[in-house]
């Protein structure tokens, strides 16, 4: 899989203006994983922590549960946005949303780690190219 190089920019155009895409957001299914890993709230916790780290994010919180009779669903919560998981034990099937603000962080690390940690032998990755207003983009916001 080839990763775009950090700080590359992608352009469009919308009403005759270029659009650089600052922001991401990827769906990422996994199919075929290691059940066990996928029941169990501990290690997925620890897993997003350590995908959000390797992709240069600040993990700001991370919160979890853990369904009965299986299956969970877990968010870190990040300075740049967040990354989710839900997941499905009894099917080997988790879907993954990584959503960034900014150039920083690089959400494909995120991804190829998950794809790895969780086993999956398939996997299928959109990535939408978020488009947000200049002042939003130019705005710098302080973490409490």
């Amino acid at each position: 899989m080839d990763f775009p190089k950090k700080n590359q920019h992608l352009s469009s155009y919308s009403n005759g203006q270029i659009l650089n895409h600052q922001s991401k957001h990827l769906l990422l299914e996994l199919y075929r994983c290691d059940c066990e890993k996928l029941n169990d709230e501990s290690f997925l916790r620890c897993t997003l922590n350590r995908a959000a780290k390797l992709a240069k994010a600040k993990v700001l919180n991370l919160i979890s549960n853990k369904f009965e009779p299986q299956g969970v669903t877990a968010i870190a919560l990040l300075a740049e946005s967040h990354i989710s998981i839900h997941t499905w034990p009894e099917s080997n099937y988790s879907a993954v949303d990584i959503f960034t603000c900014g150039q920083n962080m690089n959400p494909e690390l995120a991804s190829q780690y998950l794809i790895e940690a969780l086993k999956a032998e398939e996997h299928f990755l959109r990535i939408i190219e978020r488009n947000p207003p200049l002042e939003v983009l130019k705005q710098i916001r302080t973490i409490f």
